[in-house]
C-alpha cells in the first residue's frame, strides 16, 4: 500500500476517536484547571485515540504522520480544550529532539509500552538553570529548576537543557532524565492553559550522573547531524518548521472552537439595547463573523502552507537533496514570525467572539471565556515575541543577516543570506 494513503487513513481514524471524546474533554476542562492539570483518565482518553504517537516512529510502532497531518490533529484536540492541545503539541514537537539525541536514547524513549507523552522537554534555552560537568562516562547535572516543563507530570523522560562548559566557551546540552529522578514541583499557577501542568521540575539530589550517550550537544540534535536509523523523511523535516507549525494549529483550533460554541450559544438571544431579540439575525453579528473568519482564515492558510513546506523540505533532505542553506535560514525565521501572527490573529479572532457574548461569557462553565485566556497565553510564549521576530524576518527580506542568539530558535546555524 502507498505509504501515504497508509498514513491518510490512520489520520482518519484518529481524527474520528478525537471529535468522539472532544465533548468529554471539554466537560472536564474546569476541573482540570481547578487542579492546574489533565486528570490521568483525560491522558488515557487521549492515549487511546492515539493523538501522543502521532510523532512517534513507524518502527517503533507510531503513527508517524507527516506534519500537516499532525497539525491536523493538534488542530482538533485544540478545539475541544486548549490545555489538552497543547499537552499533545508539546508531545508531537518533542519527538525530534529523542531522535536526534541517537539510536540509545530513541530505544529507551520509544521501545517500550506507554500511556501518555513520550517526552517532555524543558528549559532549551540559554537562560536554563541547568548546569553540566562532562565527566568520565557521562555527565553530572546541577542546578535548576527547569521551568515551564509541559507534559512531564506524565512523560517516562524529560529532556533539561543544561549549559557546559566546552573549548569554545558555553553551549547547550540536552539532556535526557528518567521520571523517578525528578521532583515536580506545584507552581502552574497561572491565567490561561491551566490544565496543562506546565510545572517545574528539579533533580531529586543535588547533582545527578548521567550516563555519556543521554546528554548531547543540542547543536547536533537542532541540525540533525546524528544519523537516527530512522527511515520516515519526517526526521529530515526542518525542527522549527515542525514544531511551529503544530503551534499554530492550537491557536487555530482554539479560535475554531469558540466560532463553534459562539454560534451554538448565540441562536436566540437577544442583545441589549437594540431592538434585536435574536443575536444572529442582527447585522452586526453579521459583520463580527466574518472578521473572525478572515482572521482565523488567515492564519489557517499560512500555517497550512508552513506545514506543507516543513513537510517538502523534509522528503527533499531524505533523498540528498538538501534545501540551499540561505533558503533554509528564510524559511525559518518566516515560520517563527507567521506562527506569532496567527496566535495574534487568532486571539483577536476570540477576543471579538468574547466581546459580543455578553456578561455570562465570564463564567467559569463558559468554554469561550477558557479559550479567550488560552489563545492570549499562546502569544506570550517566550519563543513568539512578534516584534523581535518580524525584525529578524524583515533584516533577512533586506539582505542582512538576522541577529545571533543561541537557543531553540536560532538562526545562526544556517549559512547567512548573501
Amino acid at each position: 500500500m502507498d505509504p501515504t494513503s497508509n498514513t491518510a487513513e490512520r489520520l482518519g481514524t484518529i481524527l474520528e476517536k478525537v471529535r468522539v471524546i472532544g465533548p468529554t474533554l471539554r466537560e472536564r476542562a474546569p476541573e482540570a484547571e481547578r487542579a492546574a492539570r489533565l486528570s490521568d483518565a483525560t491522558i488515557a482518553d487521549l492515549d487511546a485515540t492515539a493523538a501522543f504517537t502521532i510523532a512517534s516512529p513507524a518502527e517503533f510502532g507510531g503513527a508517524e504522520l507527516s506534519v500537516s497531518q499532525q497539525l491536523d490533529v493538534v488542530t482538533e484536540v485544540s478545539k475541544w480544550d486548549g490545555s489538552c492541545g497543547w499537552v499533545v503539541w508539546a508531545g508531537a514537537s518533542t519527538d525530534w529532539i529523542p531522535a536526534g539525541s541517537g539510536p540509545r536514547v530513541l530505544e529507551e524513549v520509544f521501545g517500550s509500552e506507554w500511556v501518555g507523552p513520550r517526552v517532555a522537554g524543558s528549559s532549551h534555552f540559554p537562560a536554563s538553570r541547568g548546569r553540566a560537568k562532562h565527566v568520565e562516562g557521562g555527565w553530572i547535572i546541577s542546578g535548576g529548576p527547569w521551568t515551564f516543563a509541559t507534559a512531564s507530570l506524565w512523560a517516562p523522560f524529560t529532556n533539561l537543557g543544561c549549559i557546559t562548559e566546552g573549548a569554545d566557551g558555553p553551549y547547550l546540552v540536552g539532556v535526557q532524565v528518567q521520571r523517578d529522578q525528578l521532583t515536580f514541583l506545584d507552581d502552574w499557577h497561572v491565567a490561561g492553559m491551566r490544565g496543562t501542568g506546565s510545572v517545574s521540575v528539579t533533580l531529586k539530589g543535588e547533582d545527578l550522573f548521567v550516563p555519556e550517550y543521554r546528554g548531547v550537544d543540542f547543536r547536533k540534535i537542532a541540525s540533525g547531524a546524528i544519523e537516527s536509523g530512522l527511515a520516515g523523511s519526517l526526521w529530515k523535516a526542518p525542527s522549527l518548521g515542525w514544531s511551529f507549525s503544530l503551534m499554530a494549529g492550537m491557536s487555530i483550533g482554539i479560535a475554531q472552537g469558540a466560532l463553534e460554541r459562539f454560534l451554538e450559544r448565540s441562536a436566540g438571544r437577544p442583545i441589549r439595547g437594540t431592538t434585536y431579540k435574536n443575536q444572529l439575525e442582527a447585522p452586526l453579528t453579521h459583520l463580527m463573523l466574518a472578521e473572525v473568519h478572515s482572521k482565523i482564515q488567515s492564519a489557517t492558510l499560512m500555517t497550512r502552507a508552513n506545514a506543507e513546506e516543513t513537510d517538502r523540505l523534509g522528503e527533499l533532505a531524505a533523498a540528498g537533496t538538501p534545501a540551499d542553506p540561505g533558503y533554509m535560514q528564510l524559511f525559518s525565521a518566516r515560520v517563527l514570525v507567521e506562527t506569532a501572527y496567527a496566535a495574534r490573529w487568532c486571539a483577536e479572532a476570540i477576543e471579538l467572539l468574547q466581546r459580543n457574548s455578553g456578561s455570562t461569557a465570564i463564567m467559569d462553565f463558559e468554554p469561550i471565556q477558557r479559550s479567550w485566556r488560552d489563545a492570549r497565553i499562546i502569544t506570550l510564549h517566550g519563543a513568539l515575541n512578534l516584534e523581535a521576530l518580524s525584525e529578524n524576518y524583515g533584516r533577512l527580506m533586506a539582505g542582512m543577516r538576522p541577529h545571533q542568539f543561541a537557543g531553540i530558535t536560532t538562526l545562526d546555524r544556517f549559512s547567512p543570506v548573501s
